[in-house]
């Protein structure tokens, strides 16, 4: 005899993995996916867990931040993550799966439980009943209003754009200062001067690069107020030399000169480990951002913990709203965001989420507690990303600059090591 009913709104990588751990601890799940009575603009088939963008769940190498996350999710009895092994396709040190194969499996895995049901549905209310929403960043606008006023209308954001990040041991200081214009504001942003030589080679590489090919419901969108950094570029060689890479207010204080044009960081954590690039919103492929922006000679050998993204992202302003499993504090019963929707970015991070929440709720309804990974894992930091306080909230994928910093190790494999190990060790402890 089934626990209870929970029903999980969105059929996609949160949704499913949700109602895989719920259907396993022995409730019956009642899963809403509006397509293909209603389309998104970016899904082409109305299958479960559709990956929509590429066919990569990026790397299992363990010392990544990508790798440490699938380890610990298998460790804490990730569902998607043994089906993804069972359509993966050679991709190196990374996870591909087939996509077709991917999500046919994903839905007979749903299916083979009797307490499953599907309902081809689009969701505009919340019922009350014990339920996960996990309807991605293209939330229809009938379930975005309920959540707004559910979670308040200053509680649901829209973004179109995101920069680089890249760690601070990774900029080369050699050819990078600190200081604000004009000498003003202290030491908040790290500057990378380049000569007209680089900054030539740089540009001609950054209009010639290859861009990712934008849906038709994001190119009405992305723009507005919002340029990316190529597509300024494109407008003349001295744009952004006056604009997000201007040299004026700005000198060298180990020899006084004035660079032809500037990059700068701005510190994006407490910690100080990891910075932006200002102004460098993109539309570049990965690859592309990894090889045109290691140009700038500061970042010749900079290692990015996230790339530029440019696409419509409906998300919970989560910090205060969410608490660390993804339940929404304000709601007396039961009620769970999860996905992309809750502030995670990426395919496994969503799983992440979709994971935890499945479980959480499982633990709620039996009256049990949960225990919440540590902050030295993956899971746990990014679970408590979501919950905590920031300023300037914006989604976050996997990456080690989230994680407590470990001091004394200056061997950079041998950090990365000591990162995998201790996040190991502390899943091991709860599971």
């Amino acid at each position: 005899m089934a626990k209870g009913l929970v029903n999980v709104i969105g059929g996609g990588l949160a949704g499913s993995e949700c109602a895989l751990q719920l259907l396993e601890g022995g409730f019956d799940v009642r899963m809403f996916e509006m397509r293909p009575l209603k389309s998104t603009g970016a899904h082409r088939t109305d299958g479960l867990a559709e990956l929509v963008c590429s066919n990569s769940l990026k790397s299992e190498e363990p010392t990544t931040a990508s790798g440490m996350l699938k380890e610990e999710l298998r460790l804490m009895g990730c569902k998607l993550l043994d089906i993804a092994g069972q359509c993966r396709v050679p991709s190196g040190s990374a996870l591909s799966v087939d996509r077709q194969r991917f999500s046919d499996a994903v839905g007979e895995a749903l299916g083979s439980y009797k307490g499953f049901t599907l309902v081809r549905k689009e969701v505009t209310e919340l019922t009350g009943e014990p339920t996960v929403v996990a309807t991605g960043p293209l939330t229809s606008d009938a379930l975005a209003d309920v959540l707004g006023r559910l979670t308040g209308k200053d509680r649901l954001y829209f973004y179109d754009a995101i920069a680089p990040i890249v760690t601070f041991d990774s900029v080369d200081m050699s050819r990078a200062y600190f200081g604000g214009r004009y000498g003003k504001g202290g030491d908040d942003y790290l500057n990378l001067p380049m000569r007209r030589e680089e900054y030539e080679a740089f540009y001609r590489e950054l209009v010639n690069a290859k861009t990712v090919v934008l849906h038709s419901f994001e190119n009405s969108e992305l723009f507005d107020g919002c340029m990316p950094i190529e597509e300024m570029a494109k407008r003349g060689s001295d744009t952004i030399r006056f604009g997000p890479l201007k040299p004026i207010g700005l000198r060298d204080p180990a020899t006084g000169e004035r660079a032809y044009a500037v990059v700068q960081l701005r510190r994006e954590n407490i910690a100080g480990d990891c910075y932006n690039l200002v102004g460098f919103q993109t539309n570049l492929t990965y690859p592309e951002q990894k090889r045109v922006f290691s140009m700038i000679p500061a970042l010749k050998e900079a290692e990015f913990v996230r790339y530029g993204v440019m696409h419509r992202n409906t998300y919970i302003q989560s910090p205060g709203v969410l608490s660390p499993t993804f339940r929404v504090k304000a709601s007396a019963a039961p009620l769970y965001i999860a996905g992309q929707l809750s502030g995670v970015e990426g395919y496994m991070e969503s799983v992440m989420s979709g994971m935890i929440a499945g479980q959480a709720m499982r633990c709620e309804l039996e009256g049990k507690p949960f225990l919440i990974p540590s902050d030295v894992t993956v899971t746990g930091a990014l679970m408590r990303y979501i919950s905590q306080n920031v300023a300037d909230f914006k989604p976050m994928n996997a990456n080690l600059g989230i994680l407590p910093t470990i001091e004394g190790i200056r061997d950079k494999k041998a950090r990365k090591q000591a990162y995998h190990d201790r996040a190991i060790e502390a899943i091991r402890n709860i599971t």
